[in-house]
């Protein structure tokens, strides 16, 4: 991962932990490794239990729905059971620094220098709807600070879990803040309207908070299916992820292990659509062609990767993509895109297009788990203002299939942007959609206002 910054008896089997009581025999080596192991749909959970015990490993949970299990074993575990069945992204990447917290900003009222929400033109959208309470946006991240004077409102408790380890966990400690980066993603969602600090995009909405990263920072397939399928179980309206699953920034369909993490992630996120759930993902911040990607910067040097490799969930066809624009409307410097990848674009920041004084940071401003604010820029900060949009949608009109409120926002909600004149990056398809932007700018407005 890099931070840019998923009934009846079938819901009670999807929580339902694999019994650690079936333990690996005693002349296995110490687990040191936790894996995603792919089996068939719906495999009954004894089988499960069997196999992965059989090549001596400890079953952690277990997704009948997409035939998912997660386990902890040695380095040879999927060497034993298959590499074609199970990937460790922790084994694969090795040792990783912890990512550090944005840096604290406090003041009483922030909102006049909230210059990316004044292009979203939220305060004008806020008029027809601030959000209903109705519309879960589950944050798929670090954690979410729930004492923080402009979230404890919105934080829905019954809703979040950790899921770092692959299994649900609802213990408070597990899905709060882990780094300051999910408190931000949360902030920009959903800060309250009440005069002070900052005011996110959909104000009325509820937030769940669901704990993927790893304490070294990443988000590894086990924690994104967990949390994918948590999202699914409990009906979400939304998610959204600003960051890609690891144990890099791209996974390759033609790397060993690889495809296993890209099965597992591509089933969850499927499942979870079916379920009613609509995913928001950040485009990322490698300055890449998302259709033609080179480098990968979080891999062993000289390890270069080709248009087999992609972010994900970020290009599923499921999920809504979003890049990031600078004060001025242009690309930011960092800004992935691609043609046929990115969907819409949203404010995020960039310090090469600096508003003038008065008007804020050219990183926007955000939450932080202290209970103050600061900045919080990258495409992490542009896709949650999608999610806010797609939220206040979602409270206007009720409940919508997926695809239908993902429609409606591109019908109904942006507003289209050209390519820079002399940037050969950028192309327009046919019906006007750019590699940069995709359909435009997001425009809160005019999607509350339409119809």
């Amino acid at each position: 991962m890099i931070l840019r910054s998923v009934s009846g008896l079938l819901a009670l089997a999807l929580l339902a932990p694999v019994t650690p009581a079936v333990a690996a025999t005693a002349d296995c080596a110490p687990a040191a490794f936790t894996y995603t192991v792919l089996f068939g749909p719906h495999t009954p959970r004894a089988t499960v239990e069997r196999q992965l015990t059989t090549h001596c490993g400890t079953p952690v949970h277990y997704y009948p729905e997409i035939g998912v299990a997660v386990a902890s074993a040695d380095a040879d575990f999927d060497r034993r059971i298959g590499v074609d069945r199970a990937f460790s992204a922790a084994k694969a990447r090795g040792p990783a620094a912890e990512a550090a917290a944005p840096a604290v900003t406090e003041a009483p009222d922030r909102t006049g220098e909230q210059w990316d929400m004044r292009m979203l033109r939220t305060a004008q959208a806020h008029t027809v709807t601030t959000g209903s309470r109705d519309v879960v946006v589950g944050v798929l991240d670090t954690g979410v600070d729930a004492k923080h004077p402009e979230l404890a409102g919105a934080l829905d408790p019954a809703l979040s879990a950790g899921c770092e380890t692959g299994r649900p966990d609802t213990d408070p400690a597990a899905w709060g803040p882990k780094h300051g980066h999910g408190t931000g993603v949360a902030g920009v969602l959903a800060a309250a309207a009440d005069g002070k600090g900052i005011t996110g995009v959909a104000p009325g909405v509820r937030i769940a908070s669901v704990q993927l990263m790893r304490p070294d920072g990443y988000m590894d397939p086990e924690g994104v299916v967990c949390g994918f399928m948590w999202a699914a179980k409990h009906r979400f309206t939304l998610t959204n992820g600003s960051w890609s699953s690891g144990p890099w920034a791209f996974l390759c369909s033609d790397r060993p292990g690889e495809q296993v993490a890209i099965e597992a992630i591509t089933r969850a996120v499927r499942h979870a659509t079916g379920r009613g759930v609509l995913h928001v993902a950040s485009a990322g911040n490698f300055a890449a062609d998302l259709t033609d990607p080179k480098t990968d910067p979080l891999r062993p040097p000289g390890n270069t990767i080709d248009k087999n490799c992609r972010l994900l969930p970020n290009q599923l066809p499921e999920v809504v993509t979003v890049s990031a624009v600078g004060y001025g409307r242009s690309l930011s410097s960092y800004s992935d895109y691609g043609a046929g990848v990115v969907h819409v674009t949203a404010p995020g920041g960039d310090r090469a297009q600096v508003p003038p004084a008065g008007e804020g940071p050219a990183m926007p401003l955000s939450t932080t788990p202290d209970g103050g604010y600061g900045s919080f820029g990258g495409t992490s900060a542009a896709a949650p203002k999608v999610a806010g949009v797609l939220a206040l949608l979602a409270s206007k009109y009720g409940k919508l299939p997926p695809k239908a409120l993902k429609e409606l926002l591109l019908r109904t909600g942006v507003q289209p942007l050209a390519c820079p004149a002399g940037d050969a990056r950028c192309t327009t398809d046919k019906q006007g959609r750019t590699s940069f932007y995709g359909y435009g700018l997001v425009d809160a407005a005019k999607a509350v206002r339409a119809g």
